[in-house]
């Protein structure tokens, strides 16, 4: 990671990202540690992105990390046997065990899914899984991608034409090695990049399907069908689940999709919203008591013609007042009575008020 030990008069290593030119002082500003030595050596860890640590030890071997990891893919290669039953003790996806360096120390991410590709093995297979002559493959595969990256110095340029290498870089769907499509999932948390027509899966789950999400391609779309496969499994399951308030049973009949739409779409009809139902309640009071105003200004309208027309009737006469029988009297007295208990339980209304007046007023024409 751009970090590098440089020993003065010696010439760099050929690390593509050095962090330190030849021409720059010494030790480089970037430098966090130098050394030297007796005999008057000097050399320098530099580390311009700080991700480093330096630590002195009497046995750097026996500590972690380094005591934590496996043979080196390179340098103490596991023998086939050796490497065949360490592969059947492992019950995890080959491409997840082939990243754990406790396993193999020295295989990153791109080698994993080259190894992989060149002996045609998915990388969602259960290491457990593999056939002898798969893990033989596999075993001879990491030897020559590894030997080949470093014959050429690592530089990607001259990697053989037929590798995978040169495909993990392009777009989901613009992405071919050899006229085969190469697609893209994560596989031991990684990007990885295998083609579905070459790689297969083998033993127990030649017939399952994958269940790992194909990535999306950096414009963030998804590929096609995915989306309406997801809105599809979503409606079915919430079709699936009861409905509040209603307990599924066996011996219950279920409705008519159409006819149930319709009596959920009458129930949300008759049922109004929340903000305009105080609303209809309010003009409904506003409506009924207008309505009873109009009727008690009917009734007293009404009661003043009679009452004028009782006056006319008087003055032809005479003067002379009708005689009232018992029975009206008895009427009015239960009339005035009523108002009165009304007026003491209730505030009057501008209809009663002007009942009561016109009562009154009938009163003093009897007397």
């Amino acid at each position: 990671m751009t970090g590098a030990v440089y020993i003065k008069g010696v010439e760099l290593s050929k690390y593509k990202r050095s962090a330190v030119s030849p021409t720059e002082e010494w030790p480089s500003k970037y430098s966090k540690l130098f050394v030297e030595l007796e005999d008057g050596v000097e050399f320098s860890f530099t580390d311009k992105r700080r991700l480093a640590k330096v630590r002195l030890l009497e046995d750097p071997e026996s500590v972690p990390p380094i005591s934590e990891l496996g043979p080196d893919a390179l340098f103490e290669p596991m023998q086939v046997d050796e490497f065949m039953n360490a592969l059947r003790k492992k019950k995890i996806a080959i491409k997840a065990l082939l990243l754990d360096q406790s396993f193999i120390s020295g295989i990153g991410n791109w080698i994993a899914d080259e190894v992989l590709y060149q002996a045609r093995i998915h990388p969602m297979q259960i290491a457990a899984n593999l056939s002898k002559e798969s893990c033989e493959t596999l075993h001879r595969c990491i030897k020559e991608v590894i030997e080949k990256a470093l014959e050429v110095g690592a530089d990607s340029s001259q990697f053989p034409e037929h590798w995978i290498y040169h495909s993990r870089d392009k777009k989901p769907g613009k992405a071919f090695v050899e006229g085969k499509r190469v697609e893209f999932i994560t596989a031991g948390g990684r990007t990885t990049a295998f083609v579905p027509e070459l790689q297969k899966f083998e033993g127990p789950q030649s017939n399952e399907i994958p269940s790992t999400k194909l990535k999306r391609a950096k414009t963030g779309k998804k590929f096609p069908g995915k989306q309406e496969s997801d809105d599809e499994d979503a409606e079915v399951n919430e079709n699936s689940k009861p409905k509040s308030g209603q307990k599924s049973s066996k011996g219950t009949k279920k409705q008519p999709k159409k006819a149930r739409d319709d009596d959920e779409e009458e129930e949300e009809s008759e049922k109004p919203a929340k903000g305009a139902r105080g609303k209809q309640v309010k003009m409904a009071s506003k409506k009924k008591t207008k309505s009873n105003t109009e009727e008690s200004d009917s009734e007293d309208e009404e009661v003043n013609e009679s009452s004028k027309f009782e006056r006319r009737r008087n003055s032809s006469k005479g003067g002379k007042k009708p005689k009232k029988t018992s029975e009206s009297d008895d009427d009015d007295d239960d009339e005035e009575e009523e108002l009165e208990k009304t007026s003491k339980r209730q505030p009057l209304t501008k209809g009663a008020k002007s009942n009561q007046a016109s009562a009154q007023q009938r009163k003093k024409q009897r007397k």
